[in-house]
């Protein structure tokens, strides 16, 4: 059986006197996506930020294609980074730099190819997301809906296995937000991604999710199928799925 590339055990982590994770353990499969759902404020976004070591938990195991990276000092750790993609909720573009450019940026600090070979792979990254057209264009002249796609073609430039999703659809409307679901399909079916979706849109993370896993108070209260959430008769989880119908 292949390694799992992502295991997480028993993590906790806490700011000042909130605890915000309580001991979260997940593992996700090679091409799965996996969605965590949770109402604000549950820990979700902070379980991406230990995942890329954007933050330290307090205890805990993260395990990324078999290497325990909480202990990491900087350079292995952003190794390790280079396997992951990241798209941050609001896209997080260089408002300064064209479309191109905002992708072009990681390939400029970590890899040696040529001008050609950038502006190549630049494109081919772009026509990925259905934006090869808008090379040119500043963030500030494109939808929040393309500026995702941006950060999608961003965050794959440097051909991660795995994709971390911060709140992909928030912000968007339903067709939009439908687009960027096709998207994230897309990795797990032509590149074998494995992803992992922060969300509190149902209707997206049952589109394109192969499992959920629900989060209550920093802690996992359950984990399966959307069909596994919907059969549960935890009131959280069926008051949750009530919220997001």
């Amino acid at each position: 059986m292949d390694q799992e590339p992502v295991v997480v055990k028993n993590l906790r982590k806490s700011f000042g006197a909130q605890q915000v994770l309580k001991g979260v353990g997940i593992n996700v499969a090679k091409s799965e996506i996996l969605c965590v759902l949770g109402k604000s404020g549950t820990g979700k976004s902070v379980l991406l930020r230990l995942l890329i070591g954007l933050e330290k938990p307090d205890s805990g195991s993260i395990l990324i294609n078999g290497q325990e990276i909480t202990q990491l000092e900087e350079a292995p750790l952003n190794d390790v980074r280079r396997k992951i993609g990241f798209l941050f909720q609001g896209g997080a573009l260089y408002d300064s730099l064209t479309i191109a450019e905002n992708v072009a940026f990681p390939l400029r600090r970590n890899t040696k190819l040529s001008d050609s070979e950038r502006t190549e792979k630049v494109r081919s990254l772009l026509q990925s997301v259905g934006l090869e057209k808008d090379l040119e264009k500043m963030p500030s002249e494109i939808s929040g809906g393309m500026r995702k796609r941006v950060g999608v073609a961003r965050a794959l430039a440097l051909d991660p296995e795995i994709m971390l999703f911060d709140e992909p659809t928030a912000g968007l409307d339903p067709i939009t937000a439908a687009e960027i679901g096709d998207l994230i399909k897309k990795l797990r079916d032509e590149r074998h991604t494995t992803s992992i979706v922060v969300t509190h849109d149902m209707h997206a993370a049952h589109y394109y999710s192969d499992r959920l896993v629900m989060l209550k108070e920093g802690a996992v209260l359950m984990a399966g199928t959307f069909d596994d959430l919907q059969k549960s008769k935890d009131p959280f989880v069926a008051q949750f799925l009530k919220d997001a119908a």
